[in-house]
């Protein structure tokens, strides 16, 4: 029996497994389905489709980068254990070379990168076999041009941070102290903006509103109330955006100042254009725990 590109897309999609994986299964089934199924279940490959539904919300943040641009990504895992573990790490780092490497837009798309004769997605399902866990590709960025990166208490924490400059200063000592810096002040403070004109008008309403309303509810008359607010909606941006806040080193200056005073000793103009912080599971249902429960399942 033969078969087509069809039947094997179509074998991947119910089973998950690689796509030269269902090949050679339905070579071997001579186009069966239902055989090229039961033959990825012997070799244990169907299985890996199986723990894809399974809660995912540890792993690593990790950043790197290189004279050329960097990346950010997640990967993650069902257990901080297997995040870990050195092949977890180094099959995130795989994944983050290829995504700079082959400038590719999303997770997608990064899962269709070659990489010696096999795609990441064939590799991370022999990951999730080997491992005994679901991992997964949650996100990642790509930045060109200047950057630098930082990993913060193995992967918990990832940032990239992307400078615009005239000149090559990626091996000037200076400012790669700057740059790191940087990077970990954002990593420990959490901007949501690069500076004041990024935030939007929305959210500004939204904040003016708020602190208007609690100086009525003070018993402040509303034209004081809204004088009020004009003075601390600084400290929202303050707070909230990378250039206004305070050098966690230094309090005296800003994160802009201090930019602008590593440029002027350099004698190049520098500047932040962009950054991403991932934080490892933000946001994802995290799973819930309880042995007890696990060990009376397990008895029953």
């Amino acid at each position: 029996m033969s078969f087509s590109a069809k039947d094997v897309m179509k074998l991947r999609e119910k089973t998950g497994c690689g796509m030269m994986d269902c090949k050679k299964a339905l070579t071997h089934s001579n186009g069966d389905e239902s055989a090229a199924i039961d033959y990825l279940r012997e070799q244990g490959l169907a299985a890996a489709s199986k723990k894809a539904g399974r809660i995912a919300s540890e792993g690593i943040a990790f950043s790197i980068d290189t004279p050329k641009g960097g990346v950010i990504i997640e990967v993650n895992s069902e257990t901080d254990f297997v995040a870990k573990n050195e092949d977890f790490q180094n099959f995130v780092k795989l994944c983050a070379t290829c995504a700079m490497e082959n400038q590719v837009k999303d997770v997608d798309s990064l899962l269709e990168v070659n990489k010696d004769g096999r795609s990441i997605k064939e590799l991370l399902n022999e990951k999730i076999l080997k491992i005994g866990e679901n991992i997964k590709i949650r996100r990642f960025d790509c930045f060109e041009g200047l950057c630098s990166s930082y990993v913060h208490a193995g992967g918990k924490i990832a940032v990239l941070v992307n400078f615009e400059c005239g000149s090559d200063v990626y091996n000037n000592e200076e400012f790669k102290s700057m740059a790191k810096d940087i990077a970990m002040q954002i990593a420990a403070s959490h901007p949501i903006y690069l500076n004041q004109s990024e935030v939007p008008q929305e959210v500004i309403d939204h904040e003016k509103k708020i602190l208007a309303d609690q100086a009525i509810s003070q018993g402040k008359p509303e034209a004081i109330a809204k004088r009020m607010v004009e003075g601390k909606i600084g400290k929202y941006f303050k707070e909230n955006c990378l250039l206004n806040q305070e050098f966690v080193k230094d309090s005296s200056m800003t994160v802009s100042q201090y930019v602008d005073r590593v440029s002027k000793s350099i004698g190049v103009n520098i500047s932040v254009a962009r950054f991403a912080r991932y934080e490892r599971g933000e946001g994802l249902e995290k799973k819930n725990e309880n042995f007890a429960e696990e060990v009376s399942k397990a008895l029953n």
